[in-house]
C-alpha cells in the first residue's frame, strides 16, 4: 500500500443527485462513528449516500440511512448497513444548526464521505430544496454553458 501524505483527502462516497435536488447554502465538516468493519468497508469506497440525511435528536447529530456494506473478512462484528450513525460535531456547531434548522424548509443532507489524515470525514450541508422549475433552469444554463465551451474549442 502506499503511504498517505499529510493532509490529504480520499473521497469514498459522494451524493451526485444532492446539488441537483438543493440550494446548497453552507457545508459542514463532521467525523463519524463508526464500528471497525465499517471503517474496512469505507476504506474499500463501499457506501451510498443515496437517499441519506442528517437530523438533530437530543442536542446530538445523526446520520440516517447511510448505506455501508458488510465487511466480507469480518468476524463477527456484523452491523446493520443502514443503521443510524451518530456525527460529531462541535457543541458550538449543533447550536448554530439547531437554529438554522428551525427556519422552515431547510435541512441537513450529506455531500460526501471522505478520509482525511486517515479518519473517515462526512460533508454535511445545510440546503433549501429546489422546485421543479428551478432544476429546468439549471439544467439550462449548462446545457448553454456546454455550448459555449464546445464553440471555443471549434
Amino acid at each position: 500500500m502506499s503511504e498517505a501524505k499529510p493532509d490529504e483527502e480520499r473521497t469514498v462516497a459522494t451524493n451526485r443527485k444532492a446539488r441537483h435536488e438543493y440550494f446548497v447554502l453552507e457545508t459542514f465538516e463532521a467525523g463519524i462513528a463508526l464500528k471497525g468493519a465499517e471503517v474496512k468497508s469505507l476504506r474499500q469506497s463501499r457506501a451510498s449516500l443515496q437517499e441519506s440525511y442528517a437530523t438533530l435528536k437530543n442536542g446530538e447529530v445523526w446520520l440516517v440511512d447511510m448505506h455501508i456494506s458488510p465487511y466480507e473478512q469480518a468476524a463477527v462484528d456484523a452491523y446493520e448497513p443502514t443503521r443510524v450513525r451518530k456525527l460529531l460535531l462541535h457543541k458550538k456547531e449543533i447550536r448554530r444548526l439547531v437554529g438554522k434548522l428551525a427556519e422552515k424548509g431547510l435541512t441537513l443532507i450529506p455531500l460526501r464521505v471522505y478520509f482525511k489524515n486517515g479518519i473517515a470525514k462526512v460533508e454535511l450541508a445545510l440546503a433549501k430544496g429546489k422546485r421543479a422549475y428551478d432544476k429546468r433552469e439549471a439544467i439550462k444554463r449548462r446545457d448553454a454553458q456546454r455550448e459555449l465551451e464546445r464553440d471555443f474549442a471549434e
